[in-house]
């Protein structure tokens, strides 16, 4: 494997033949590197965690560290992330600890910009986007294909759902319904169903217009959650999609985000 003469790594660590290590990168023990996964520069990885294959690390991030949550003492934890993910300068990924399941998890085909933050016992799904400077505190669930816009914030165990897309410099407090486009706009409120980001990715009009008018019975049409649940199981055409939203809905322990 091509290991630059500045790198340390521990003899410990998993690295796959075709992973390259650049310069200066410090690889720790219990550490797995996957198939052709990148380490440009300036790394700083400890374990115990398993990285998969074609991901790119660039310069300054760091990976596994441990927690910065006070009840931390020191646990045996882990960091998981998938493949194809692309992790840019100074991005912060801290290992799990015991109040969260011991472990925090990045699926696949990710991108995580510059100087972005996944705290203890985060899991985040395929295909998410976390902006330049967004911040997840601890427990956060981010699902398959959302987007958060840089410079927001994510609160404690919040969730925010599959294909969802929330706008620059928001301060997230309760969970981000699937499919919807939340913004702080000036404060932080639903717009409507992220119509833009669903068609791109190939959801039929009919579903999306679906999804447009249950999420505006849930937020524009003066109802409270349970009765805009009960307009849209009476209203709206079932679809595996609308299912998902309410679901998600009567799921959330901390509410969801209406404006």
């Amino acid at each position: 494997m091509p290991v630059h003469a500045t790198a340390i790594v521990d003899p410990g660590a998993r690295i796959h033949p075709t992973a390259e290590i650049g310069p200066w990168c410090f690889v720790g023990p219990e550490v797995e590197i996957g198939a052709r996964t990148r380490l440009m520069a300036n790394l700083y990885i400890e374990g115990p965690s398993t990285i998969g294959e074609d991901n790119i690390f660039f310069p300054y991030s760091t990976v596994g560290v441990a927690s910065q949550d006070k009840k931390y003492k020191g646990e045996r934890a882990y960091t998981k992330i998938g493949s194809r993910n692309s992790i840019r300068e100074f991005v912060t990924i801290h290992r799990g600890t015991e109040g969260g399941g011991l472990r925090t998890e990045i699926g696949d085909d990710c991108l995580l910009m510059t100087q972005a933050h996944v705290a203890h016992d985060c899991r985040i799904g395929n295909n998410v986007i976390l902006g330049n400077s967004v911040g997840l505190a601890g427990h956060v669930v981010i699902e398959d294909w959302a987007d958060v816009s840089p410079f927001s914030g994510v609160h404690q165990f919040c969730r925010i759902g599959k294909h969802a897309f929330v706008g620059p410099y928001s301060v997230i407090k309760q969970d981000v319904m699937p499919y919807s486009l939340t913004s702080a706009q000036p404060h932080v409120a639903v717009f409507g169903a992220n119509s833009i980001g669903l068609n791109r990715r190939g959801f039929e009009p009919g579903i999306i217009e679906r999804l447009q008018t249950a999420i505006r019975l849930l937020t524009r049409a003066g109802l409270n959650t349970s009765q805009a649940i009960e307009r849209i199981r009476a209203e709206v055409p079932q679809c595996a999609e609308v299912d998902e939203l309410i679901a998600f809905i009567t799921s959330s322990g901390r509410g969801v985000v209406k404006g």
